[in-house]
């Protein structure tokens, strides 16, 4: 496979534009210099969609969606990065220059092409024996016809059989020059050489873009020794914990429905999507991973989950869904009626009845949990108080404050408990984890995870250790960070940029940046210049980090735009330049107030050591030392406070 030369994916940057190409897929109205329109990414009525022509961005306002051109047909084609430059090539008419990749990369490229087209093969063998073999047709396709499904919906899932007794499909594959390893490798052969899946229905398992990474294969056989269900072995392609069954064919509904129903078997999903319900996926029998929810993150927060099991089966199924309610999504629960699944409940009432089933029972999952504990605990005060435990920690996984406090109300009604007396015991956890996740921040430089901010009624900040850095105003990084992306390259002086001017000036502060985030930010910055490159804002916007791309869409963006009216009514700032030309007084406000943080954070380092020698009896002699130091900080402190307040009047 080649790869897309830097000179022709500059040649896309120069020539899209990002309002002809967001126009393609929504329809957009013009409000002075920029466009709106109906997000396509979520579910709205009023227009919160923003396309900016002069930045190349597009911002929602309303689900935070936002980055520019390629990224957006990234987004709404669910293309890789390589796969939508190609599109908006073929778009505007680029020919694209492509070169060979290292030996690596293709040795790498070529092994999981070769997986892919193995598989890919394996899957027209499978449904080939299907439908054009007398065995396929007696027991495979029988069996599919009983379980209900249209010859329309077996073609549309790729299901096939695996007849396997002779190693049919080892001998056909290599028959036809595919090498026994990859084979092998693809999970489709033993180490023996015999076929992996043998008289068993098969099940394609496909990635996003519909490629198939590998199989799942249920037998008919009535023998309790032969285990039910085979799965493909993990591969280079294949990782069970970051494949959701079905969301190839689900991704459009979910994204149009702004909902993912969540089964557990690969027939539920074949069974509902053929009801007309597409927008259902299938776990297949794992327990949810983070890679697995992120997936379904991509196309809509509401997640509702299907269960059909026991109390015990369901209980332990819960445990695992705290995994969603970190991802900051909304989960709801549904039970299928004692010796039902999906697929049985929905032949058995028809699918109107079903939907409205899907409807009316789903169940907020802490309100759903609550209800099902409360059920075993009844009147035992040893159960309550466990109950009360159980549900304090599934709580404080949801990261946002005012979703946490409308759980708190409704379970302090549900068990008659005092919304502080779980508040408190919230808190108490959310303290935990963030000392814990402060101190793998300390040891490996991480920021892997989101966690809840601790602000219910009654938290005590002291309570918790916190290192000295972590309490710093991230807002002031963050505008550090605003001013060199937005405006890095306008001149400030006749012989600096901005740039080049908060870089020089904060030479002795770099360090103090708290967030890796910010700091990268500068990095990039640092490494710009010294390559003698133009520090535009598209450097951050088209980074490879998605991070840094992020923050940059976010610092860009405003829902904001100055009315035309000023212009003509000769309306303008008196005391200052208007926004987007006030970059001088940015940057050194920006430096100056991060200075002056810089200072007060040496002042309270300083304060706690005189403290610490007064406690220890330490003599006057030190302590006058440390005072001295004190008063010199707080003389530092007003000299920035000054030069501070001259900027703002200038």
């Amino acid at each position: 496979m080649s790869y897309i030369s830097d000179k022709s994916v500059q040649q896309i940057y120069d020539t899209i534009k990002v309002e002809d190409v967001v126009g393609d897929f929504v329809h957009l109205k013009r409000r002075g210099i920029n466009h709106i329109g109906l997000c396509p990414f979520h579910n709205e009525k009023t227009p919160s969609f923003n396309v900016s022509a002069v930045k190349g961005i597009f911002k929602c306002f309303g689900c935070g969606e936002g980055g520019d051109a390629v990224q957006f047909v990234m987004k709404i084609e669910n293309l890789s990065y390589p796969e939508a430059l190609r599109w908006l090539a073929k778009k505007y008419n680029i020919q694209l220059e492509e070169i060979a990749p290292s030996a690596e990369i293709l040795e790498k490229q070529q092994a999981a092409d070769s997986l892919y087209i193995v598989n890919a093969f394996a899957q027209e063998y499978f449904q080939s024996q299907l439908f054009e073999t007398d065995y396929g047709k007696s027991i495979g396709l029988q069996y599919f016809k009983e379980r209900g499904l249209r010859e329309e919906t077996i073609r549309r899932f790729g299901l096939g059989y695996s007849n396997g007794i002779n190693s049919d499909l080892v001998q056909t594959s290599t028959g036809k020059g595919y090498k026994l390893e990859i084979m092998q490798s693809a999970g489709l052969a033993s180490s023996a050489g015999k076929d992996f899946f043998r008289q068993r229905v098969m099940f394609p398992i496909h990635n996003i873009s519909g490629k198939v990474l590998g199989f799942g294969g249920r037998t008919l056989s009535t023998d309790k020794k032969t285990p039910k269900y085979l799965n493909t072995p993990e591969s280079e392609i294949y990782h069970k914990s970051k494949i959701l069954y079905g969301i190839s064919q689900a991704k459009k509904a979910i994204l149009q429905e702004n909902m993912c129903y969540m089964v557990e078997g690969y027939m539920d999903v074949i069974t509902l999507s053929q009801a007309g319900i597409e927008n259902v996926v299938a776990s297949s029998g794992t327990s949810l991973t983070v890679g697995q929810i992120q997936l379904v993150k991509r196309f809509s927060p509401n997640l509702t989950i299907l269960y059909d099991g026991d109390a015990a089966g369901i209980k332990a199924a819960l445990r695992g869904l705290e995994l969603v309610l970190e991802q900051d999504m909304n989960v709801k629960v549904l039970l299928i009626p004692d010796g039902e699944d999906p697929d049985s409940y929905l032949q058995k009432v028809g699918v109107t009845a079903f939907r409205e089933f899907l409807q009316k029972e789903a169940v907020d999952f802490i309100l759903f949990k609550t209800r099902l504990l409360l059920k075993d605990a009844k009147n035992d005060p040893m159960k309550r108080a466990e109950l009360i435990k159980d549900l304090v920690e599934s709580i404080s996984h949801i990261p946002d404050t005012l979703k946490r406090s409308v759980y708190v109300k409704q379970c302090s009604d549900l068990m008659d408990i005092g919304e502080q007396i779980l508040h408190n015991e919230i808190n108490k956890r959310i303290a935990s984890k963030l000392k814990k996740n402060l101190e793998v921040e300390n040891k490996s430089d991480r920021q892997d995870s989101e966690l809840p901010t601790p602000l219910e009624p009654g938290f005590d900040e002291t309570s918790i250790f916190i290192p000295e850095k972590s309490r710093a105003h991230d807002f002031l990084e963050k505008d550090i960070a605003r001013i060199l992306i937005m405006f890095g390259n306008k001149e400030l002086t006749q012989n600096e940029t901005v740039a080049e001017y908060i870089l020089i000036n904060m030479s002795d502060i770099i360090d103090e940046f708290d967030s890796p985030i910010f700091a990268e930010v500068v990095e990039i910055c640092i490494e710009t210049l010294s390559a003698a490159k133009e520090l535009k804002p598209e450097i951050f916007i088209q980074h490879k980090n998605p991070k840094i791309s992020e923050l940059a869409i976010d610092v860009i963006s405003t829902p904001y735009e100055y009315s035309a009216n000023w212009e003509k009514l000769n309306v303008f700032l008196n005391s200052q330049k208007m926004p987007d030309d006030n970059h001088v007084a940015d940057a050194k406000s920006g430096i100056l107030r991060f200075k002056l943080r810089k200072i007060e954070r040496l002042m309270g380092k300083n304060q706690s050591e005189i403290k610490k020698v007064q406690d220890e009896g330490g003599n006057l002699e030190e302590i006058m030392k440390l005072l001295k130091v004190q008063q010199k900080l707080i003389l530092m402190r007003g000299e920035i406070a000054k030069e501070q307040n001259t900027v703002v009047l200038k």
